[in-house]
């Protein structure tokens, strides 16, 4: 059976999550490969991945010897990638798979090339956490919808499904969080129909692990503005392996 979706995990240090993710991933009624990128991690995460790869045949992992970082890890899953459609997934509990109907029907329908998942659109449950990341997420999504005419409601949002071939036809940069302003740009300047949906969102709390920093809030600035300035060719549509 051809593959219909592969599901991206970057992994670093989720060991107490990793397994549970991916349960909840094969609780799917669809056809999928999960490509689990564990990033340098030092708390077994590698060892459960290795574990999950051999007791399931659609789970591969890829590793990295050292710690790059989200988007390095990304980009490796990507690469790696050979289903109809790519999801990213991070790997702890804070985005629900349940939600994979939401962001495929606009791709599978053949409506959308990427589609976003917004934790800001009505219509889901989400946990209230911290305003200053609301209020930071709102400025760099309007930064970002300037320099790329997209009108976005979360840019940095990490739920984002593709068509693979749009996606590989990208040549993406980023190691750490710069991705996001990154893969926004340059599917906006490749002509790709985009759409956003509304997803459930379950925060954690930095003593539950969350990994974002003010700095890699300063870089993102910094990417929206590189890649704004610079060229990107046009995607040409086609009707291959995307649908």
């Amino acid at each position: 059976m051809a593959v219909v979706l592969s599901v991206v995990i970057p992994v670093f240090n989720e060991a107490a999550t990793l397994r549970q993710i991916v349960q909840r991933i094969q609780a799917l009624d669809i056809s999928t490969e999960i490509l689990i990128v564990d990033d340098g991690s030092t708390d077994g995460s590698d060892r459960i991945g290795d574990e999950l790869a051999r007791q399931f045949e659609n789970v591969q992992l890829l590793t990295h010897r050292r710690n790059f970082g989200k988007g390095r890890a990304l980009r490796t899953g990507i690469s790696h990638a050979t289903g109809k459609y790519v999801i990213v997934q991070d790997a702890d509990l804070e985005y629900d798979p349940n939600d994979y109907s939401k962001l495929l029907r606009p791709l599978m329908g053949g409506r959308a090339d990427a589609v976003f998942g917004s934790r800001f659109l009505a219509g889901s449950e989400h946990r209230v956490r911290y305003f200053r990341h609301y209020l930071g997420n709102r400025f760099l999504t309007f930064l970002s919808n300037l320099t790329t005419d997209l009108n976005l409601t979360d840019m940095e949002s990490c739920y984002k499904a593709f068509r693979r071939d749009l996606l590989q036809s990208i040549e993406l940069e980023e190691d750490r969080f710069g991705i996001e302003p990154e893969i926004t740009s340059k599917v906006a300047k490749a002509g790709a129909r985009v759409y956003e949906v509304g997803i459930s969102y379950h925060g954690r709390t930095y003593a539950e692990g969350k990994k974002i920093r003010a700095r890699d809030g300063v870089w993102a600035i910094w990417c929206i503005v590189k890649y704004a300035l610079r060229r990107s060719k046009r995607w040409h549509r086609g009707t291959g392996d995307g649908g």
